[in-house]
């Protein structure tokens, strides 16, 4: 089983939860940190929470408020090589993401063996070309690749759909299909193996 957030930057907003294992099973949202470490508890067989957020900070920062510090990790200047586009970590509203990320992270590890990674549906959409906001066409591509049966009965949120990305990253890395960026000592991003793009 798999996990995938959208983590929301504040326990104040959404953040989007997808439960999935070969297909997905459940999509909704949660706002705070305890109903995510409750989900965490009540799945059986969890093995990999992926959560579109910054989970590390680059070498030599000792925090994310510091000043006249790295802006830029590893994996995200692997991005920028791939011209992926994305918002720094230290960018105004990132900061709180990037905090809660890395608290969230440190609470379900803690809990049991489970395998925490970073991902980024933004990176998944530009991978497999696939439009960042329109829905249709992400749902048509989950439909395409076995992931969902068809168009949900109801409207999903846009954080909704990035969670059903995170889970089907979450799936590609148990399938060996993923590629790691970035330097493990400060931390990495988890993104679909480019070459899948003439596969899928």
């Amino acid at each position: 089983m798999v996990l995938g957030l959208d983590l929301a930057g504040s326990e104040n907003q959404k953040t989007g939860v997808c439960i999935a294992e070969k297909k997905v099973k459940d999509v909704f949202t949660v706002k705070k940190d305890e109903e995510i470490i409750k989900i965490v508890k009540e799945i059986e067989d969890l093995e990999v929470v992926a959560i579109d957020a910054p989970l590390s900070l680059p070498n030599g920062r000792k925090s994310i408020d510091e000043k006249n510090s790295a802006h830029f990790r590893e994996c995200d200047i692997e991005l920028m090589r791939m011209k992926i586009k994305f918002f720094p970590i230290t960018l105004g509203p990132m900061r709180m993401l990037t905090k809660r990320g890395i608290e969230l992270k440190r609470k379900i590890e803690s809990l049991k063996n489970i395998r925490v990674i970073e991902v980024f549906p933004g990176a998944l959409y530009d991978i497999f070309k696939i439009p960042r906001k329109e829905r249709n066409k992400i749902f048509e591509f989950f439909v395409k690749v076995g992931f969902i049966d068809g168009r949900p009965e109801r409207d999903l949120s846009q954080d909704e759909v990035d969670s059903i990305a995170c889970a089907f990253t979450a799936k590609l890395f148990l399938e060996n299909k993923t590629r790691e960026l970035g330097n493990p000592s400060e931390g990495t991003l988890i993104i679909p193996e480019p070459s899948l793009c003439s596969i899928l």
